[in-house]
């Protein structure tokens, strides 16, 4: 199911942070003995409701990871962020990696695991309770959590889909 409310973001206006969220050593078996290289995956925000992922690779690991944030800067989206949390709850999945969150109270914290807990940070949620389930692969669950966020909607964005005032999209 393609979503079709994606904002995409250009770079040029941003401030954005990388974070490294894994690295994976690579081995390729040749005629002439092992060839190792190196995948790494980063996630790049603004933390203010920017945030994109993307996978490098390359012989060293410097090079593996700068390729990774070039092409996290090319698949940017803009997420929804209320008071420093979610608008609402939501699941997603990507492959084997299942996700859940949930808005929490101010003060509360991140409580995610460590792929979650890298997007989370990027993208600016200070609380959420979020879970994984299923697979724990960071690539799928990277994916999978950047395409819940991407799903959200906030109730400015419903009032306008549906063509009525904000006062009436909590009633009834």
């Amino acid at each position: 199911m393609a979503n079709t409310n994606v904002k995409r973001v250009k770079t040029s206006d941003l401030e954005l942070k990388d974070r490294l969220v894994a690295i994976q050593r690579v081995t390729k078996v040749t005629k002439g003995g092992r060839h190792f290289s190196f995948a790494a995956i980063v996630v790049v925000g603004d933390e203010n409701g920017v945030v994109g992922y993307g996978l490098g690779k390359a012989n060293e690991v410097t090079t593996a990871i700068s390729k990774g944030i070039e092409d996290a800067k090319k698949n940017l989206v803009k997420v929804p962020i209320l008071n420093g949390t979610l608008p609402h709850e939501q699941e997603s999945k990507f492959g084997g990696a299942r996700v859940f969150m949930k808005p929490a109270a101010a003060g509360t914290g991140v409580k995610a695991g460590g792929a979650m807990r890298a997007v989370f940070e990027s993208v600016g949620v200070k609380n959420v309770l979020a879970k994984s389930k299923g697979s724990s692969n960071p690539h799928n669950l990277v994916k999978a959590t950047v395409l819940a966020l991407t799903e959200m909607r906030d109730a400015y964005t419903v009032a306008g889909l549906r063509g009525i005032p904000m006062s009436r999209v909590f009633k009834g």
